[in-house]
């Protein structure tokens, strides 16, 4: 049933199961099998009914992507109109924000039909209200900004339809995709397909070391498919989050949960928070440095403006002493003669800090084990290899 608007309304007389049902018929009707839940990439607990309202289908904790609006229950300013800018997401990470005519009224969780070049796509509103200004002012848009793109109308049935149609056909038009992009000899991997909401147009998303020549990609996939084809080239860690998995840590990637930007990531970040340098334990499952070693970055940084220079030796009266390593929020420096390197000497920082004022005075302390805190002895390495044999526990 539908309202003078074309928007859903609630069927009381249909329980849950019936509805599910139906939606089971109208795809076995035409031929199509029904993935489990292909909207899980959208943020949508459910796939979305025909003959529903969908209130339920957009939850917060099933949107990997999903904004909190900490501004949801403070009063607007008198005088100030209501923003009439919505955010609406699609697939994965993709949002952006569309502007909604001015007898329009949306709440979270409305699907909804936007413009888009061509034709109009499908997405959930995601966010309203007061919140989205300071989203447009983080991405540096004016909220009066006339190239906003607009919101047509609610879903109607008929959207709702062919969006459900669409989306469940993603995974079998990626894996073909691949196939024929094999058969071309390029070298390139298709990791994504998210169709518009209309069924006109499809985006491709692949990764690639090299510069692609798809033109004749483009060109087998339109007549594969019979829709407009957009290829759009994505990185190593864009890939990682839309195939998701495990980390070192034991937790779900934060790629794959909650971050939306990437930022670089440097060794310096490893370097400052006095990681080794080791490939195998910095790289993540795509093959780059762990976006965590940026976690804790700026923290380290702050607690080492309070640290003397590493490069200047302290000069003692039994000889001088060079700086090994250091524990930044002990605040304790690690420091060993040159003449005996294998002792280490554990120095809080204002003993290090009062050691180089005195030598800037030309002054020479006796030694510096008046100032240590705690002594550690470099253990001689010690290979076991070709001690044992294999018929050791023969003889247990």
């Amino acid at each position: 049933m539908e309202t003078e608007d074309n928007s859903f309304v609630n069927q009381p007389s249909a329980e849950p199961e019936e509805v599910i049902q139906e939606d089971q018929d109208i795809f076995e009707h035409r031929g199509v099998r029904k993935p489990e839940n292909p909207f899980l990439s959208r943020g949508c607990c459910q796939a979305p009914k025909l003959y529903h309202k969908n209130e339920t289908v957009f939850q917060h904790q099933c949107s990997k992507f999903d904004s909190f609006d900490w501004m949801k229950d403070i009063p607007g300013t008198i005088g100030v109109p209501v923003t009439d800018i919505v955010e609406v997401r699609f697939k994965n990470s993709r949002k952006d924000h569309y502007r909604m005519p001015p007898e329009m009224t949306l709440e979270v969780g409305d699907i909804v039909a936007v413009e888009a070049s061509p034709g109009h796509d499908i997405g959930i509103v995601s966010m309203v209200g007061e919140m989205v200004r300071f989203q447009l002012r983080k991405r540096i848009v004016p909220s009066g900004a006339d190239d906003l793109k607009k919101v047509y109308r609610k879903a109607r049935l008929t959207d709702i339809e062919k969006w459900i149609m669409a989306v469940e056909t993603e995974t079998a038009t990626m894996f073909r995709s691949r196939t024929i992009a094999d058969s071309l000899g390029l070298q390139m991997k298709i990791n994504d397909v998210e169709y518009q909401g209309d069924n006109t147009k499809a985006i491709f998303y692949y990764t690639a070391d090299d510069r692609v020549d798809f033109r004749e990609l483009i060109k087998l996939l339109a007549e594969e498919f019979k829709i407009r084809i957009e290829m759009r080239q994505i990185g190593a860690r864009q890939e990682a989050s839309r195939l998701g998995g495990i980390g070192s840590c034991g937790r779900e990637l934060c790629c794959s949960t909650w971050m939306g930007d990437f930022k670089s990531v440097t060794t310096n970040a490893a370097r400052v928070q006095q990681l080794s340098l080791n490939p195998q334990k910095l790289a993540g499952q795509c093959g780059k440095l762990k976006c965590c070693l940026n976690y804790e970055y700026e923290t380290y940084v702050d607690a080492l403006k309070d640290l003397p220079n590493t490069e200047t030796r302290l000069k003692t009266k039994k000889g001088e002493a060079v700086h090994q390593k250091t524990d930044i929020f002990q605040k304790l420096m690690w420091y060993s003669y040159l003449s005996d390197m294998g002792n280490l000497m554990a120095i809080p920082v204002e003993n290090v800090k009062h050691i180089q004022a005195e030598n800037n005075k030309g002054n020479l302390p006796e030694k510096l084990e008046d100032f240590c805190q705690i002594t550690e002895k470099k253990s001689e390495f010690e290979s076991g290899a070709g001690q044992d044999d294999l018929t050791r526990f023969d003889h247990l």
